[in-house]
């Protein structure tokens, strides 16, 4: 749940992606597609009958899953032999996961890679896309937002946790040891999506193709953005370990107040009076001027091991606009007003931190054409 991560069934049922072998831009006739339950790339709408896809994305959109990986790798060494084979592994991501997924088409497999701001240049050959820079750590009162390395990341999503896995052998198979891993992660769908701390996870997230599209894709439109990032979008990611003994020891109106949100059925609480301490929800909305909400689409899982102790979430997110989940994190970390910090960072902390740009599908294929 955090970052306001609250879960509706709309966003539950959000359209998926086609698998990644689709690669040209189409016309998909929506009401076909919808009748028939099959998935659908991410669009941008023109009309009530008619969806076309523009610059066609990875599978950023996939849906919420049963299980997921997130794999963050550094490159060792960055001499060029080294780039240009993992040049050709991550061009050929979406034919390993198309492969893998015909064992069962049903499962939903997917795998988004993301590229960071150390490694981009050399391994990409391409101009920055304009807010590529590490994550930037913000230093709290209570907690610190960290800053970890990682050269790649690999969003590994399915129904099947077999088929997960898979993917992730196969990619370290060809990678060998041109990386090292820096953190392997398994999350899980927990309930009605629900996090370890109770609450539903994904409410504020934004429905509809037209409307994620929006949150997410670079666009033409973008200042000062160059071609090839068009049908992009950054990603960050942090990990986070909850206190759950701390967090139980709190009533459920203390737990509500922390979220902004009843715990049972997901009803938003009223914003506190400007200057006194606000909850959640309200820290990680960043406003326009005119008060509309930035959007942002975000895939948190719980991940954890109750034998050993261990209880997170795996917070991750993708958005046209980086500066605005930096935004996010300064509210969140510093307060607003300053020294009133989001006070679910008194029972979650966070020990890694990375951001990524994902390029567009065909950005990402051409990476195999030296």
């Amino acid at each position: 749940m955090l970052l306001k991560t609250f879960r509706t069934a709309a966003a539950l049922r959000r359209p998926r992606p086609p698998f990644p072998s689709q690669r040209v831009a189409k016309t998909w006739n929506w009401p076909a597609y919808r009748h028939n339950n099959l998935p659908h790339p991410i669009i941008r709408c023109q009309s009530a009958a008619t969806i076309t896809t523009m610059n066609q994305s990875q599978p950023v959109d996939a849906g919420l899953t049963s299980s997921a990986t997130f794999l963050v790798l550094s490159v060792i060494p960055t001499d060029s032999s080294s780039i240009r084979a993992i040049r050709g592994v991550l061009s050929s991501v979406p034919d390993i996961a198309k492969n893998i997924s015909i064992r069962d088409v049903n499962a939903n497999l997917t795998c988004v890679v993301g590229i960071g701001s150390a490694i981009w240049d050399s391994l990409t050959r391409l101009p920055r896309p304009a807010e590529l820079h590490p994550f930037p750590e913000v230093r709290g009162g209570k907690q610190t937002a960290v800053s970890t390395p990682g050269d790649l990341l690999f969003h590994i999503r399915a129904d099947r946790r077999d088929m997960c896995f898979e993917l992730e052998r196969q990619l370290m198979d060809k990678l060998g040891d041109t990386v090292k891993v820096e953190d392997q992660t398994v999350g899980f769908r927990y309930f009605d999506a629900r996090d370890l701390l109770g609450f539903v996870d994904g409410t504020a997230n934004p429905v509809g193709a037209a409307a994620i599209s929006d949150a997410v894709m670079i666009s033409e439109s973008d200042d000062g953005i160059d071609a090839t990032a068009v049908g992009g979008s950054y990603v960050v990611i942090q990990k986070y370990l909850h206190d759950l003994k701390a967090w139980k020891a709190l009533s459920t109106e203390q737990q509500e107040a922390v979220i902004g949100r009843t715990k049972s059925d997901n009803i938003e609480l009223d914003d506190a009076d400007d200057g006194q301490q606000q909850a959640h929800k309200t820290l990680a909305t960043i406003e326009d001027a005119s008060g509309e909400e930035y959007a942002v689409l975000r895939d948190n899982m719980p991940f954890g091991s109750p034998s050993s102790g261990e209880f997170g979430t795996y917070f991750i997110v993708y958005s046209r606009r980086l500066w605005v989940v930096e935004k996010m994190m300064e509210r969140m970390f510093l307060g607003i007003p300053p020294g009133l910090h989001d006070r679910i960072l008194d029972f979650s902390m966070p020990v890694t931190g990375t951001t990524f740009f994902v390029p567009s599908l065909s950005t990402l294929e051409a990476l195999g054409d030296d």
